[in-house]
């Protein structure tokens, strides 16, 4: 399988909020929170949809309240439509 080209992935990236693709292989995200607490306790929530998915992000906890989600498709090192499902979920929590 190779990744998505530009022409490929654009039609998915419409369809998820403020999500941006960076280098055409990352798809990005961040989240502000009001508390540690909170960014926390997205962080466990997402980290149990990750892992039904069997499909796991990059996930950065900075500032306290803020957090980077980066996805990509490892074994292909770029983005696949499992990428864009997976912003999907994320961002219905």
């Amino acid at each position: 399988m190779k990744p998505y080209s530009r022409k490929e992935y654009l039609p998915h990236l419409k369809k998820i909020k403020n999500w941006k693709v960076l280098a055409d292989r990352l798809l990005e995200k961040e989240f502000k929170f009001k508390s540690f607490k909170d960014a926390l306790k997205f962080v466990n929530k997402l980290g149990e949809i990750a892992e039904k998915n069997g499909h796991h992000p990059n996930i950065l906890l900075y500032d306290f309240n803020k957090i980077r989600i980066t996805l990509y498709t490892h074994a292909i090192d770029g983005l696949s439509l499992n990428d864009f499902i997976l912003a999907s979920k994320i961002d219905r929590l």
